[in-house]
C-alpha cells in the first residue's frame, strides 16, 4: 500500500520572492514530500493586484534551489501554453531537478487570466475539450524528446467534473487532485473516478488520491484526516499564502503522515 505524503502549495502572490524562496527552503528541511505552486497571472485572493509570479519560471528555479523535495504546479492551465511546448518545458525541469518533476494540469478557469492575457476563455465545455486534446499530444512529445524525460513523468490531473474530468483522469493520470469539502465529497468522486477507471481499462490503484485540505485541520482531532486516509487518500496538500508564507502547522501534519504510515505498513 502507498504511503502517505505531505504537500505544500505555496501560492505565488502577495510576497517577495524571498519569502517564496525561504518557504521552499523550510518545507523541505521539515521533510515535506512535495511542494507545489499555481499557474494564475493575478492573485486569486487578497489585493486583486497584488505581487503575483509566473508558474513554469518558478519551477525551474525551485529545481535548482532544492535537492529532495518533488516540484509540480499544481496545476498548469492548460489554455496557457502550445502543448508540445509544455511538454518541452516540462522534460527541462525534469532534468534540472533530476527528476522530482510531479505534471500537474487542468483545463483553467480564471476568467480574468485569459482576459488580461489575450486568450480566448471559451467556455467550461470548450476548455475541457482542448485539454482532451492536448494530453496525448503531450505524453507523444515526450517520447520523441532528446533526451528523453529523466523518468515516466507522474501526471496530475486536477478537477472533480464526474463527466469529462474524471474520465480524463482515468485515461491519463497517474495522481488525481480534489479539494473536497468533507471525506464524503472525496468518496463520492472516487467512486466516480472508479467507475470510470473501470471503463478505461486501467487500475483504481494506478491513480493516487490527493486532497487539498485546510492547514488546520487536525486542530479539529485526527478523525477527518484519518477517515481521509481510510478512503485510499495518500496526498495532503496544505495552501500557504503570503506575504507570511507560514509552515507553523506543518511539522504537526509531518507527525501525522508518519505515525500514520507505520500505522499503514503494521
Amino acid at each position: 500500500m502507498s504511503r502517505v505524503r505531505i504537500a505544500v502549495q505555496i501560492h505565488p502572490q502577495q510576497g517577495s520572492y524571498g519569502a517564496i524562496h525561504d518557504a521552499l527552503k523550510e518545507a523541505e528541511e521539515l521533510g515535506v514530500d512535495i511542494a507545489y505552486n499555481w499557474d494564475h497571472f493575478y492573485p486569486l485572493y487578497g489585493d486583486p493586484d497584488g505581487r503575483h509570479f509566473e508558474a513554469w519560471t518558478m519551477l525551474g528555479a525551485w529545481a535548482e534551489q532544492t535537492e529532495r523535495i518533488e516540484i509540480g504546479p499544481l496545476v498548469t492551465c492548460n489554455s496557457y501554453r502550445n502543448p508540445q511546448l509544455l511538454a518541452d518545458m516540462a522534460r527541462t525541469v525534469d532534468h534540472i531537478s533530476d527528476g522530482r518533476l510531479i505534471f500537474g494540469i487542468g483545463s483553467g478557469w480564471f476568467e480574468r487570466d485569459y482576459n488580461e492575457y489575450g486568450y480566448e476563455f471559451g467556455t467550461a465545455v470548450s476548455r475541457l475539450r482542448d485539454l482532451g486534446s492536448a494530453l496525448p499530444l503531450i505524453e507523444q512529445r515526450w517520447e520523441k524528446l532528446n533526451p528523453a524525460p529523466t523518468r515516466k513523468i507522474p501526471v496530475l490531473i486536477g478537477g472533480g467534473g464526474e463527466k469529462v474530468t474524471l474520465r480524463l483522469t482515468a485515461r491519463h493520470a497517474d495522481v488525481w487532485h480534489f479539494f473536497p469539502k468533507d471525506p464524503e465529497a472525496m468518496a463520492h468522486k472516487m467512486a466516480i473516478l472508479d467507475g470510470w477507471c473501470e471503463k478505461e481499462g486501467r487500475s483504481p490503484g494506478a491513480i493516487e488520491r490527493s486532497a487539498g485540505v485546510h492547514p488546520h485541520l487536525l486542530d479539529k482531532g485526527l478523525a477527518e484526516a484519518d477517515e481521509y486516509v481510510d478512503l485510499g487518500v495518500r496526498q495532503f496538500t496544505l495552501g500557504v499564502g503570503g506575504p507570511e508564507f507560514d509552515l507553523g502547522s506543518v511539522p504537526r501534519w509531518l507527525e501525522w503522515r508518519d505515525r500514520t504510515n507505520e500505522r499503514l505498513a503494521g
